[in-house]
């Protein structure tokens, strides 16, 4: 339960980088002439094909978390994603995926882009859904951030519940931004985007407190190995 808080307030904090980042595309959503209940549920549509797309990554980076946890490496694994995600905090330049434009991530969004902009010529509930769908799959730091977090609980099903929650927390910002153009200003959008980071970094914290076993509940329990409570009889004294 603690894990779900974490990655609500995640995405309800990151969804002013989210309109930063992404507000383009929910600006532009082919919605502008219809009414307003129309335009609601539009903006609710396309949102809900993003947090598809989240929930179906968190799964699929949650049943990869089970693999390590069950060879035993569930606390490795949670202090490295901890020092992977303050490395980025702390080094971005040094980051430079997405300046390649041989990366895979930026032949991804070149495709992504391309895709959506074949769906906005389609004004429909499908293509809405469709252009979430594809703007889950955009290259994100923040996403990026979350889908460690999916990872980290080593379970198919609550790594795609985690990122669920961390996509519905950027609903109520990401839904107004599609019904309101410019209704948060630029100025106060660069100001929420630079604190960001700060609870991306506390976020990461967590991650290496949890993986040091340090018998706090909830917070850093003790996380038995998998591989060794499978070998080892139950009445093993």
């Amino acid at each position: 339960m603690v894990a779900l808080i974490t990655a609500f307030s995640v995405g309800l904090l990151g969804s002013f980088h989210c309109i930063g980042m992404c507000g383009a595309i929910a600006f532009s959503l082919p919605l502008q002439e219809q009414n307003w209940y129309s335009k609601l549920w539009g903006g609710f549509i396309y949102n809900i094909g993003r947090i598809s797309t989240y929930g179906i990554l968190g799964f699929i980076l949650g049943l990869l978390g089970k693999g390590f946890s069950f060879a035993g490496f569930q606390q490795g694994l949670s202090i490295f994603l901890g020092v992977f995600i303050l490395i980025v905090l702390l080094f971005p330049k040094y980051i430079q995926l997405q300046k390649n434009k041989s990366s895979f991530l930026a032949q991804l969004q070149l495709w992504v882009r391309q895709k959506m902009g074949l769906l906005f010529r389609t004004n429909s509930i499908k293509a809405l859904y469709g252009i979430g769908l594809l703007n889950g799959l955009l290259p994100c730091g923040l996403v990026y951030a979350a889908l460690a977090g999916a990872i980290a609980t080593g379970q198919g099903l609550m790594g795609a519940l985690y990122m669920i929650c961390f996509g519905f927390g950027t609903l109520p910002i990401m839904v107004l931004a599609s019904q309101f153009r410019g209704f948060i200003s630029m100025n106060v959008r660069n100001k929420m985007r630079q604190i960001v980071p700060f609870f991306v970094g506390f976020v990461a914290v967590l991650f290496i407190i949890r993986g040091l076993n340090l018998g706090i509940p909830y917070l850093s329990p003790i996380l038995q190995s998998k591989a060794t409570s499978w070998i080892l009889p139950a009445n093993c004294h």
